[in-house]
């Protein structure tokens, strides 16, 4: 009896390893309503599945009035060629007339439900404006939360895993209006993934994670309260942007994946558009797929990479 107890356990540590041996899954990285046009590329024997971006608006239409069409026809679609989806619920955005929160959120009762944001992604582009929901005020965050539970109760165990958008926010955190205080993002971002992990029984759950707005080198210890937390409560993590040893990453997300790696439920990190612009300082040319596996695989313990369907590798004939 205890041989055969020794044996099954021997045989789930190979088994447990060879899981995280694995290399990482393909992906690809794309947003709501373009799948039929990249049809060709996820049926590519190499491509394991595919993520969508959703935003808020597009999934409640106006107060507990939820439209998951959109979902439906993209895993019907990613199901007919046995792929899996994964699917990004947004609440912050790009551009200044993205406001992809729904209307009702956007009135006093919820404190506008939006603050200005800047961005810059990537190396040589110019600043964007965007907005981010204002998921610290509670009342916001109570709406978010029921349309994870309306999401969940539809597609859990359905979709392959559900993921939140990037901790990384750029606002004006001293404009009183908002009621912005670091605290309360970090708490109010912890509050989200572990409601979701809780509403989400089957399918993988995933906090992005790059940057905190009021942190540097963990000098308030979000970052490594979050993968803490991660770790107890099996959360994946991840990021929109594999950018092998950039300094300012290595500072922020990048060391806990290291000092986590084979320790969290699912790594699910991203190549995005602006993902593609950096430069390795090393050969002064573009990241190659290699560059990025690489260190995604061995440095990040990624499980599963995103690639943007811009990916230069997915232009070439499978190999």
């Amino acid at each position: 009896m205890r041989y055969g107890m020794m044996a099954v356990s021997f045989a789930a540590l190979l088994t447990a390893h060879a899981a995280q041996a694995a290399p990482p899954q393909n992906y690809l990285y794309t947003s709501s309503g373009e799948l039929e046009e990249h049809s060709a590329l996820l049926a590519r024997p190499d491509i394991q599945g595919v993520q969508i971006v959703y935003s808020w608006k597009q999934l409640e239409t106006a107060k507990d009035v939820y439209d998951f069409s959109a979902i439906e026809r993209d895993l019907a679609q990613a199901d007919a060629l046995h792929k899996k989806l994964f699917i990004q619920i947004q609440d912050r955005f790009f551009e200044p007339t993205a406001r992809g929160i729904p209307v009702y959120l956007q009135t006093p009762a919820y404190g506008g439900g939006l603050v200005a944001q800047t961005d810059n992604p990537g190396e040589g582009k110019a600043e964007a404006q965007g907005w981010v929901a204002m998921q610290w005020n509670p009342q916001l965050r109570e709406r978010y939360q029921k349309l994870l539970t309306a999401l969940a109760a539809k597609f859990d165990g359905r979709v392959a895993g559900v993921n939140l958008p990037e901790t990384a926010i750029d606002i004006d955190m001293k404009d009183p209006k908002s009621g912005f205080t670091c605290d309360r993002y970090f708490a109010a971002t912890l509050d989200n993934i572990q409601f979701a992990r809780k509403a989400f029984h089957q399918s993988h759950v995933v906090q992005y994670v790059n940057f905190w707005p009021c942190e540097w080198d963990n000098d308030h210890q979000y970052m490594s309260r979050l993968f803490e937390v991660a770790q107890k409560n099996k959360i994946g993590l991840g990021g929109p942007d594999i950018v092998p040893y950039k300094e300012v990453q290595m500072k922020n997300a990048y060391q806990f994946f290291h000092q986590y790696k084979g320790k969290l439920d699912l790594v699910a990190m991203a190549v995005q558009e602006a993902t593609l612009t950096y430069t390795n300082p090393k050969t002064h040319k573009k990241f190659t797929r290699e560059e990025f596996t690489d260190f995604a695989e061995n440095y990040l313990g990624t499980n599963i990479i995103f690639w943007s369907t811009q990916s230069p590798w997915l232009k070439q004939p499978v190999r």
